[in-house]
């Protein structure tokens, strides 16, 4: 083997190349944009990442020559990891030059630190955490990411699946512009359906009341998400951690709940695209950082894409119109004088996600990016099943 040399980051100089390595693999690709230091250290922190209280995490660097060419990341979550058929970490946060032999070196140890720890399987590139970050690898859209979501150099695929991994779902970001153009009349339909029934209400989220709306968001999510393989429910804890985190960001325009005789049914989750203030901190948030962040975040107001996050329904509303009729209220301020963000992206459905890719084909979106979480199966003889479909 070439003159290879693997480290654990465990100090300062390992951290640090793990952090820098990208930035000269992706000098000559403009839409890269760096992300935060600290949102990466975040996700290795135990103090901070909550799946360390039923995982573990661990970084390697692999270096030729004192060079760095390559890093990757493997964790697990035994409550995640248990309810799937076979036991399954993952990779993460992979970056490697165009070279097989140092990529399967990377994903070969990855795989025996996981074997040890009693996984069958390891799904990549995905996060030690939630799946709105950090997830699925990039195979067709050159257009810059969405805040802590991936974009890739064009071979690693090849470096993936010549490996053994084989594509468990693909995700799909939706991308179209705000206007009244291209919507399929049915969501129209659906809107003056629900605006019928005194019963149903739609309303913007309040900074001033967020306890609440935390609530009502763990109430939808866990009815809505939280029954499906891979996806954890949230506590009342979590829904008001993350509202606390998301606050400084939070613009009404953007979130929108329905109710049923006062009742969370549903929401539209959307946040501007931190990416577009990002991109000018080359990955640093340290105290001038962030005032520069503020700075072109509310007075230059840079972000004039909005990301659709999360968009849930619970069962027992799910087609009744509901969907209509909380875009159609984002439809009323989107198409006022004065609306500052022209464009908007879904930031990712799965492909075992049929009525969602209907409803963002039904508001004339198109699928501009493409990624790919991949499975790789410890026993080669065991097929890679996909997830099944969801509503």
């Amino acid at each position: 083997m070439a003159n290879y040399l693997l480290k654990e980051v465990n100090s300062n100089p390992t951290r640090r190349d793990f952090l820098e390595f990208p930035v000269s693999l992706y000098s000559d690709y403009p839409n890269w944009i760096r992300p935060l230091d600290v949102d990466i250290e975040n996700v290795f922190n135990p103090k901070i990442n909550k799946h360390f209280r039923h995982g573990e995490a661990i970084r390697w660097v692999l270096y030729q020559n004192d060079k760095p060419i390559g890093r990757i990341a493997a964790f697990y979550d035994r409550e995640i990891a248990r309810n799937s058929e076979q036991p399954t970490g993952g990779v993460g946060f992979f970056e490697c030059i165009n070279n097989q032999q140092a990529a399967n070196l990377l994903f070969d140890t990855a795989k025996e630190w996981l074997k040890t720890r009693g996984m069958e399987a390891m799904d990549g590139p995905i996060n030690f955490g939630d799946r709105d970050r950090w997830w699925g690898l990039l195979v067709d859209g050159d257009f810059p990411p969405n805040y802590c979501m991936d974009y890739h150099l064009p071979y690693y695929r090849n470096l993936f699946e010549n490996y053994g991994f084989k594509p468990y779902f693909h995700q799909f970001t939706y991308h179209r512009l705000v206007n009244s153009e291209n919507v399929d009349p049915i969501v129209w339909e659906k809107a003056e359906r629900v605006a019928r029934n005194p019963s149903y209400t739609i309303t913007t989220i309040s900074k001033k009341n967020l306890k609440k709306f935390a609530e009502d968001f763990r109430t939808i999510y866990n009815n809505a998400w939280g029954r499906y393989t891979g996806v954890k429910k949230i506590t009342e804890a979590h829904a008001m951690a993350l509202m606390k985190t998301m606050k400084p960001i939070i613009d009404p325009d953007l979130m929108y709940f329905a109710y049923y005789d006062g009742e969370p049914i549903g929401f539209f989750i959307m946040v501007p695209d931190l990416n577009q203030v990002v991109r000018h901190l080359n990955g640093k948030f340290d105290i001038l950082s962030k005032l520069y962040f503020l700075y072109l975040l509310k007075v230059k107001k840079v972000c004039t894409k909005a990301i659709g996050l999360i968009f849930g329904i619970v069962p027992k509303h799910q087609g009744k119109g509901v969907e209509g009729a909380l875009v159609n209220e984002f439809a009323k301020r989107a198409l006022a004088p004065g609306f500052r963000y022209t464009e908007l992206e879904l930031n990712w459905i799965g492909d075992f996600n049929p009525t969602m890719r209907r409803v963002a084909e039904q508001i004339g979106a198109s699928v501009r990016k493409t990624h790919i979480t991949y499975r790789y199966m410890f026993d080669p003889t065991k097929e890679v099943v996909p997830p099944r479909r969801v509503s």
